[in-house]
């Protein structure tokens, strides 16, 4: 697992204006990270969070595993909703008859809820993923992780039109044990990935579908994205990839909670 690098200039104007918050970035390995201990005390959720909400707090452990099984596939979506890449998603997700789990920015349910709102209504789950998607939250204070959780769980929330986000995906795998547990608390089991198809980078649809095919073995859940610029060869891959895994005897599913 890796992290993401470079291209978060549009991270970067969007929160600059919303928040202040500046969007750091780096390049180290995350499996330290993501598989951190569990001998912190579990930190409370704030009230400020979702007021009045009946939270169940679920396992703070990293999951990957598929509620469909053995043959079971996650598909995630990461970053978005955007304005232009999301609908065209959700369309093929809809063709194929595949449920999605969509790992949102704070800020970009904030400006988008329409399309949070159509991911629900078209029976995919949420998860949060932060606030500012910043890369390197696992090197700062218990503080500002909780803020980049709490503040992205209400602003998801609150586009959604009360659907709650049941994930929480650390931006680039940067998981620490206090962020997992603050997560688990407030009912978002942490949510890892198997299969990092670099889309992100767009290194071709070939090469996303390949990378696909290639490390599938390694576990079901599969990582895309449906923000952060041009993706087309995302598109063009699920395009491809969906009718495959059917055909090779998957079901698409939700992550284990």
């Amino acid at each position: 697992m890796t992290r993401h690098r470079g291209g978060r200039s549009w991270y970067s104007k969007v929160i600059g204006a919303a928040l202040g918050v500046t969007v750091l970035a780096t390049g180290a390995s995350v499996w330290t990270a993501q598989a951190g201990g569990a001998d912190e005390p579990a930190p409370k959720a704030s009230a400020s969070a979702t007021p009045g909400s009946d939270v169940k707090p679920v396992d703070e452990s990293i999951v990957h595993a598929s509620e469909e099984g053995k043959r079971g596939v996650n598909i995630t979506i990461d970053d978005g909703p955007d304005p232009v890449w999301t609908p065209r998603v959700l369309d093929l997700l809809r063709e194929y008859k595949v449920k999605a789990t969509f790992c949102m920015v704070g800020t970009q349910a904030q400006a988008h809820p329409d399309l949070v709102k159509k991911v629900v209504a078209a029976g995919h789950r949420l998860c949060d993923h932060s606030v500012s998607h910043n890369t390197a939250m696992d090197k700062d204070t218990q503080a500002y992780q909780s803020r980049q959780i709490l503040d992205a769980e209400r602003m998801i929330t609150k586009a959604s039109g009360g659907v709650r986000p049941l994930y929480y995906r650390a931006p680039g795998g940067a998981f620490t044990p206090y962020s997992r547990k603050l997560a688990a608390s407030r009912g978002m089991r942490p949510l890892g990935w198997n299969v990092d198809t670099k889309d992100f980078e767009r290194p071709g649809t070939d090469a996303i579908v390949a990378t696909v095919q290639r490390e599938l073995s390694n576990g079901p859940t599969l990582l895309f994205h449906d923000a952060g610029g041009d993706r087309t060869q995302t598109v063009e891959a699920l395009r491809r990839l969906l009718p495959w895994l059917k055909q090779q005897g998957y079901s698409f599913g939700f992550p284990v909670r």
